[in-house]
């Protein structure tokens, strides 16, 4: 296997047990309640049942109480809420808010937020998926401490047996006969038969149960891509579990954004060529002929939702060869490239193709598991601000987080990180509202649509899961045109 084989190789097997994002399970939202807005911050836990973290920061109205309550997505046990949890506020900062909720079972939950301030009470939800993607291991050093003070129970227990066979009759000041010790020998050797016994078998039943455990571990469906000329068939298959509340099927997806599917497809090793494309479903199969793309190894990022709200990112891989015939992008395909990255940082300026400029104002440092806000701003050829801003499929712009190793992808929108089909459905319109979006019903004015022309801003909530160096590629529009800007950034 070549170099660049093992390093694709490498990636897949990183990203192949990820969830939803790839490697970021944690989610970053950015709502508005009435007059409140919040900036929430969920970080989910790694096994299930486990308890998620939950940090809110607040603007606009002052909130004099905060409660938030874990409840599934969809389903009958959507509608009976628990007795909510009132979140603490900072005794240093009153508009900062911690909490912390169980989720109990695997599946598509929702975070609910009931906001109490001079302005009235409001309730918005955050949808949030909730599986296990790790199993938890003891401790080396504590395990041998455990360990030893098993086997000192153990003999002590033994030692008790003896001693009790031994002297239980026994007269004061009197010594036990040869028989007598000879019976509390026999009754010590059997107890630690017993005992033995005894922790073997809880040891096999714990195996058992840490090996059915193991099975509720998150697999994402799987993906197969063929690509035939420049025609690429995706073949999903569903994942079938012994338990059917995890089983998932491959055929209920819901619309995002008015796609069934966002695809990704990122160059290899470089990350100096980004698709952002649109496959059309039929069956099993989603399918879409490719536009021009230079050959090579592509990582593909699928991003789908099923219909409780349950969103995964699918992974999988294509190798382009050179002269690959090429087909017309879809209106709302994107494309993006730039140098590699072994050839050093990109900076905070990007040119586009037309002139027009990307420029990305990060924050002073950045590191990992802290939530921050990405502010990208689009500037026409002559550096003064974009004048024909137009949504890209509703919203202000999309933005893809990647580390360079593979082991994070997330799709992230102005509102956040969660999937906006998702977050419809943890915060249903009114029957009669009209969608902005098309395919998607039940929200009235999604956030980050760009409502001004002149608005050349986008900001995208977000936190790199881990330190390292990522690459972020951000589309935004204006007029027809679809722009991708590309950055780098090094998380400490």
């Amino acid at each position: 296997m070549t170099i660049l084989g093992r390093l694709i190789f490498a990636c897949l097997l990183l990203t192949s047990v990820a969830h939803a994002h790839v490697g970021s399970k944690d989610v970053y939202e950015q709502t508005t309640a009435g007059p409140y807005k919040l900036y929430i911050t969920i970080r989910m836990p790694n096994v299930i049942p486990g308890v998620a973290t939950v940090e809110v920061r607040s603007t606009g109205a002052p909130i004099t109480s905060l409660q938030i309550t874990p409840l599934p997505l969809t389903g009958e046990a959507s509608k009976h809420p628990p007795s909510p949890d009132t979140m603490k506020p900072s005794t240093d900062d009153p508009a900062f808010f911690t909490g912390a909720v169980w989720i109990m079972a695997s599946g598509s939950w929702q975070i609910r937020f009931n906001v109490s301030g001079g302005a009235g009470n409001q309730t918005v939800a955050v949808p949030v998926p909730a599986v296990a993607i790790s199993i938890l291991t003891m401790d080396r050093s504590l395990g041998i401490i455990l360990a030893l003070l098993g086997l000192f129970l153990v003999v002590s227990m033994a030692g008790v047996v003896a001693a009790a066979v031994r002297e239980a009759r026994l007269q004061p000041g009197l010594q036990p006969s040869p028989a007598q010790r000879h019976r509390s020998l026999n009754a010590m050797a059997a107890s630690l038969i017993v005992m033995a016994l005894l922790v073997y078998g809880g040891a096999t039943w714990w195996n058992v149960q840490a090996a059915s455990f193991s099975t509720n571990i998150y697999r994402p469906l799987q993906t197969h891509a063929l690509l035939t000329g420049n025609h690429l068939d995706l073949t999903v298959q569903p994942f079938v579990a012994q338990n059917e509340y995890r089983s998932r099927p491959a055929s209920d997806f819901i619309p995002d954004h008015g796609h069934l599917m966002h695809l990704y497809a990122i160059r290899q090793p470089g990350m100096d060529a980004v698709f952002h494309l649109h496959p059309n479903r039929s069956g099993s199969h989603f399918l879409l002929n490719l536009p021009a793309m230079p050959p090579g190894q592509y990582n593909l990022y699928a991003d789908v939702v099923h219909a409780n709200g349950f969103p995964e990112t699918l992974v999988t891989s294509i190798t382009v060869p050179p002269g690959m015939p090429a087909s017309p992008p879809g209106p709302d395909d994107a494309a993006g490239s730039a140098s590699p990255i072994a050839t050093g940082e990109l900076g905070n300026s990007f040119q586009l193709p037309d002139r027009y400029i990307m420029v990305w104002d990060p924050p002073a440092t950045l590191t990992a598991n802290t939530a921050y806000t990405f502010h990208f701003r689009l500037l026409g050829p002559e550096g003064s601000p974009a004048r024909d801003m137009q949504p890209y499929m509703g919203m202000a712009g999309h933005a893809a987080f990647v580390k360079t190793d593979c082991t994070v992808f997330a799709h992230v929108h102005p509102d956040g990180s969660a999937a906006m089909a998702a977050v419809m459905l943890a915060n249903p319109a009114p029957a009669d509202a009209m969608a902005d979006m098309p395919g998607m019903t039940g929200i009235s004015h999604p956030p980050g649509v760009v409502a001004d022309p002149n608005a050349n801003a986008v900001d995208f909530p977000y936190g790199f899961p881990l330190p390292g160096r990522y690459r972020i590629f951000v589309q935004m529009k204006h007029n027809t045109t679809v722009e991708t800007g590309i950055f780098d950034a090094t998380v400490r």
